[in-house]
């Protein structure tokens, strides 16, 4: 459903993540399961709801586990849901949490559940190192046989030279380009001459505006804290850095080009997280005495030519999203996009307010709009908070269905560029009452 206009209508009652943390730190032990039973878990919690009340779960996920890749069913099981409890697991790249969301948001509003709960986790620490191919297709009929000691000598023949079989490092690069994200995103900001001056100090803003969210408590309702296997509890966020500076970012080399822009200090960190979100019909909300904060009014799903502009996709997908809602891009109280990269932020901001882009690829006479800075990302972002890919868009929802909620504001417009040239855009809007 791309616009939410019926009689029944699904709403956001509230939403909890676990700390985001760098990978291969305090969550190394904790898969993308787990992770997701953590923040699912301090979903239930924080609402009341009950373990039979949830009709099922909608789940979004980057990096699935190969034994048990539906992540939101094992989620159920584990929690002790009720097996009637249905679920299922999607992947659109970065943009899977979101994804997760308007699902379950057009399933209420379809009227096939009233209670569902949607989010998304990754666990980077976790990625699955791969056997090369030849090693599979070689071992495969010895492990499905019984093989005798001159099959096994007859497959070694088949594994020479030693060198092609080692396991190889996971590397997120697309396929139809073999160019890695980072890549992409510098060529993305040659070409629309977006500089690393400009790039450090939209990451520095990123830094400073979570810091002061944290220390407003801006964030308290929304983190769960996670119990480490060892015993050890994580309460806060471990990638904010409040004392960062223009200075200090200036001294980082460039990372995917060695006359490039992009530095570890204005990309998004491999993260570990999880994020969840309770959405209810409306009617069923106020029966059951919990507030709507928001609901949807409208959302949208792009694609674009990887080969073109990889990250280009929220450039497309938000004014989709703003015309499916009827509103302009001027009469939005919040945008919040997800920083991939600040070459990438930066990218869609100038291109919304560029005319001739608007004729070129939006068929319109006019520009979307300029973005007002204070307006944008208001909480910080990924490049601070960090990026779980399959939780972020559930963070954002929750994020922003409480600054709503807490400020008054009517309309966020949320935005996020995905792997395979993909992007990713919703409206919400405040709940009265």
């Amino acid at each position: 459903m791309a616009k939410t206009n019926g009689a029944r209508r699904a709403v956001v009652v509230g939403g909890v993540r676990t700390p985001f943390v760098k990978a291969f730190g305090d969550f190394v032990k904790l898969d993308t399961i787990a992770l997701g039973v953590a923040a699912t878990r301090g979903l239930l919690r924080a609402t009341g709801l009950g373990h039979r009340d949830v009709e099922a779960i909608v789940w979004g996920g980057v990096i699935l586990p190969g034994t048990a890749p539906n992540v939101g069913r094992e989620i159920a099981l584990d929690l002790g849901l009720d097996p009637s409890c249905e679920a299922m697991t999607v992947t659109r790249a970065c943009a899977s949490g979101l994804q997760a969301v308007t699902l379950a948001a057009a399933a209420i509003e379809r009227g096939e559940a009233d209670v569902m709960i949607a989010g998304g986790s990754d666990s980077t620490s976790n990625a699955e190192i791969k056997l090369p191919q030849k090693v599979v297709h070689a071992l495969a009929p010895l492990a499905l046989g019984k093989p005798t000691p001159a099959d096994w000598l007859g497959v070694l023949g088949q594994l020479m030279p030693l060198s092609e079989i080692l396991p190889q490092r996971p590397r997120i690069a697309e396929r139809s380009t073999g160019e890695v994200m980072g890549e992409a995103a510098e060529k993305m900001a040659r070409r629309n001459e977006i500089g690393r001056e400009a790039q450090d100090a939209f990451a520095v803003r990123s830094h400073t505006r979570a810091a002061a969210a944290i220390e407003a408590g801006r964030f308290d309702a929304e983190l769960v804290p996670v119990e480490a296997p060892g015993g050890r509890w994580v309460h806060a966020d471990g990638l904010v850095r409040a004392d960062t500076s223009a200075a200090k970012l200036a001294r980082l080399r460039p990372v995917f080009a060695q006359d490039g822009t992009l530095t570890a200090g204005n990309s998004s960190a491999l993260t570990d997280g999880g994020a969840a979100v309770l959405l209810m019909s409306e009617e069923r909300a106020r029966a059951t005495g919990l507030r709507p904060l928001a609901r949807f009014r409208s959302w949208a799903y792009a694609g674009v030519d990887p080969a073109d502009q990889l990250l280009l996709g929220p450039a497309l997908a938000m004014p989709k999203a703003l015309d499916r809602a009827g509103l302009r891009l001027a009469d939005v109280d919040l945008v919040d996009m997800h920083e991939a990269f600040a070459a990438q932020v930066l990218a869609i901001v100038k291109l919304l307010g560029s005319r001739a882009f608007a004729r070129a690829r939006l068929g319109r006479d006019e520009a979307v709009g300029e973005v007002d800075p204070a307006r944008l990302n208001v909480h910080g972002g990924s490049l601070a908070l960090g990026h779980p890919f399959g939780a972020t868009g559930a963070r954002m929802v929750t994020t922003m269905a409480n600054e709503l909620a807490r400020t008054g504001k009517r309309t966020a417009l949320l935005g996020i560029c995905a792997a395979g040239g993909l992007g990713a855009a919703a409206v919400l809007e405040r709940v009265d009452g």
